[in-house]
């Protein structure tokens, strides 16, 4: 392929996805006044199925409060973030939830609630390792933002061995 043709591409496939984003968005938000909708909460709680495999209870009943406890505290960590951050996640989660953005972005082809720890982490790394800048940005702000909102609470840390920190 030249590489004339090659940028054509991508930047209709930039313009189509931006488009859809926008207009997905508007109907389907990802965040409902600075908080996780139905649609973020559902791709929140995949990733963080994905990313904290292994660091969650074993227990099915522990591993669902784990979840449900973590997604209240991402919750809270969204809602104090800026309007204009709040945006773009908000577009992201909402792009991620739709069927077209999440098979173009994450490269999973069932639903988020659909799909098993396997396909998750698959699509998450296909995320990671992609040449396009877009998919490892979407990627390394879902893992970051799982992460923070997860090993913030203290009740995990005697879980991972950490003692929490030294008495001054």
């Amino acid at each position: 392929m030249q590489r004339r043709n090659f940028l054509k591409l991508g930047g209709g496939a930039a313009a189509f996805l931006a488009l859809v984003g926008g207009g997905v968005a508007l109907f389907h938000p990802g965040l409902e006044q600075g908080r996780l909708s139905a649609a973020g909460r559902d791709v929140f709680l995949a990733v963080a199925r994905g990313v904290l495999d292994g660091s969650l209870p074993a227990d099915a009943a522990q591993r669902s409060a784990a979840l449900q406890a973590h997604l209240s505290r991402l919750d809270d960590v969204l809602f104090a973030f800026p309007p204009g951050v709040q945006d773009e996640l908000s577009q992201l989660l909402a792009l991620l939830a739709a069927a077209p953005g999440r098979a173009t972005l994450a490269g999973l082809h069932v639903s988020w609630s659909a799909a098993n720890t396997a396909q998750i982490q698959s699509a998450l790394q296909g995320m990671r390792t992609s040449s396009l800048a877009l998919r490892q940005q979407a990627y390394h702000a879902l893992r970051d933002l799982t992460n923070a909102a997860y090993y913030a609470d203290a009740r995990i840390w005697p879980l991972m061995g950490y003692p929490g920190p030294r008495a001054t």
